[in-house]
């Protein structure tokens, strides 16, 4: 890997590759999306307008270079109750127009600074549980169960009142010996494409092991037509992605918002739920995807609200879901050998002319394909590596790490982000507790004399443990407080310091002496 960060089209053959594989792992997600967030067939076009919005839109914009953009799981139910609240999907299209504005204004107010203030060890969290649900929800399309859709959210609960258990259940009851074999194939190429040998040669450098993995399964299921019938995958085992007999019935996939709507203050609840969780959603994965970028280039986040909010804009202008930057892509990109943010972008283009080109031939590729791809993706970010090594960095790290990892399979991606950040907040102020100032003694033939040498950063936060040094001297002592070090010292703590030197100290004849300890007036002081 060079030092030199990637210029945007001196690394085209990399980005090509990589956009390819991220477009093979969009493509199903984007549908299977549609369907779960609309709970209608006539509307799966929804979620390849934000996928194609995403990567050449958002992709445009933003600042994130190897970020990819298109409809998220974690925003189905948002989505789903908006459809029945306000009762039409044009009306919901308004509702993602405004929300696109909300967070285009965001960026402008600079709002994107939160990204920089959630913990590390909760993003590597994030990251292990993404990886994991992805592993337990392919499981079932690797064994050809394909009931339920392909999603990269991290829910493990669905909509059918099924979870992810139930449906391993099923798929080990229910298997299909086609899809095991086309997976174990698809398993055994991907694995065969990340050996080192492999990367000497030539062809294989440019052309990712995802392309051969689905032309090895349509080639397998077509071979079963002609000598195992009985293996033969067709239907929901198959992507399903519309198809238009013409320019005008593919025009008529395209919807457009209601303006009407404007007067009904659902519409905007709806765009303000919108706009805070596909927010919270996208500066979450624009730091996991610096995190795990080899060049640990950081992304503008300001301007990746931007790029966010005209993405959302045009979606809903034209009939696509809402859309966030997604790990599960971005992920996929990076483990492609993506470089740039022109993969992201050469992935929407990709969408758009399969979807206007090859819609009948992508409809051959089957899910135990796809699923493979996303198992090995799922593998990456949750390898065994990972917890040795935050398992090294200490209990501070690691408990945080853990715990936002079960949290997010037991509830979802946000609710599990917030109990991981608290956790770490917990640690936070357990060593700003401790860490509040230096302590020595030492003994003299008359009496101890203790020297407390306050922080640099004195809050209220350490007036306890200052408190409870103080109360615990010993009698006839002499105890030195320093503040030489200290840029700040909060008025709590001034308090303490001046009422013991006023009050207590005299009760256990404790000298005590002050070194740039500013003096104040204590409140209802006598």
């Amino acid at each position: 890997m060079e030092k030199t960060k990637p210029s945007l089209f001196g690394n085209i053959k990399f980005d090509a590759s990589a956009g390819l594989v991220v477009y093979l792992v969009a493509l199903p997600l984007c549908l299977g999306i549609a369907l779960a967030s609309t709970g209608r067939p006539d509307l799966l076009f929804s979620g390849i307008i934000a996928g194609i919005i995403g990567g050449i839109v958002v992709g445009g914009f933003s600042g994130s270079p190897l970020g990819v953009s298109g409809p998220a799981a974690g925003l189905v139910v948002i989505v789903l109750t908006a459809l029945k609240t306000l009762g039409s999907f044009e009306a919901l299209l308004l509702a993602i127009v405004l929300a696109g504005a909300l967070q285009l204004l965001a960026g402008y107010l600079k709002a994107g600074v939160i990204g920089y203030y959630f913990p590390s060890s909760v993003i590597k969290g994030m990251l292990a549980a993404i990886g994991i649900t992805l592993i337990l929800k392919e499981i079932p399309h690797a064994l050809g169960y394909d009931k339920d859709f392909m999603g990269d959210e991290t829910d493990l609960m669905q909509m059918d009142g099924h979870n992810t258990f139930t449906e391993l259940y099923y798929a080990f009851v229910y298997n299909s010996p086609g899809a095991i074999i086309i997976c174990a194939v698809s398993l055994a190429l991907l694995i065969l494409f990340d050996l080192p040998f492999m990367k000497k040669v030539g062809l294989f450098k440019f052309l990712p092991g995802a392309l051969f993995v689905v032309m090895a399964g349509v080639l397998i299921n077509y071979l079963y037509t002609l000598f195992i019938p009985g293996f033969v995958l067709s239907g929901e085992h198959l992507v399903q992605l519309p198809v238009a007999k013409n320019a005008d019935e593919f025009l008529s996939f395209l919807k457009f918002p209601d303006f009407k709507a404007i007067s009904n203050p659902q519409v905007y609840v709806v765009a303000f739920t919108i706009a805070i969780v596909a927010s919270l959603e996208t500066l979450l994965c624009v730091e996991a995807t610096d995190k795990l970028d080899p060049y640990k280039r950081t992304t503008p986040t300001n301007t990746e609200l931007k790029a966010q909010g005209i993405g959302n804009i045009v979606s809903g202008l034209i009939g696509g879901l809402p859309i966030t930057q997604v790990i599960v892509r971005s992920s996929a990109n990076i483990n492609a050998g993506g470089r740039t943010k022109l993969s992201a972008i050469i992935h929407g283009v990709i969408l758009l002319l399969s979807a206007i080109l090859i819609p009948a031939f992508l409809n051959l590729i089957p899910l135990a394909s796809l699923a493979a791809i996303l198992l090995m993706v799922g593998y990456k970010l949750s390898n065994v590596s990972l917890y040795k090594s935050m398992y090294k960095l200490g209990w501070e790290q690691f408990l945080p790490f853990v715990i936002t990892i079960i949290a997010i399979l037991a509830s979802d991606l946000l609710k599990g982000i917030g109990v991981g950040i608290v956790v770490s907040i917990y640690f936070i102020l357990r060593k700003n507790y401790r860490n509040s100032y230096q302590y020595k003694s030492e003994k003299t033939n008359s009496n101890e004399v203790v020297t407390l040498t306050l922080s640099e950063e004195v809050t209220f936060l350490n007036k306890v443990s200052i408190q409870e040094t103080l109360i615990n001297l010993p009698e006839d002592s002499k105890i030195i407080i320093d503040g030489s070090k200290s840029k700040n010292i909060d008025y709590d703590v001034l308090e303490i310091i001046q009422d013991f030197k006023m009050h207590s100290s005299k009760l256990k004849n404790i000298t005590v002496e002050t070194i740039n300890i500013p003096e104040i007036i204590i409140t209802g002081s006598h």
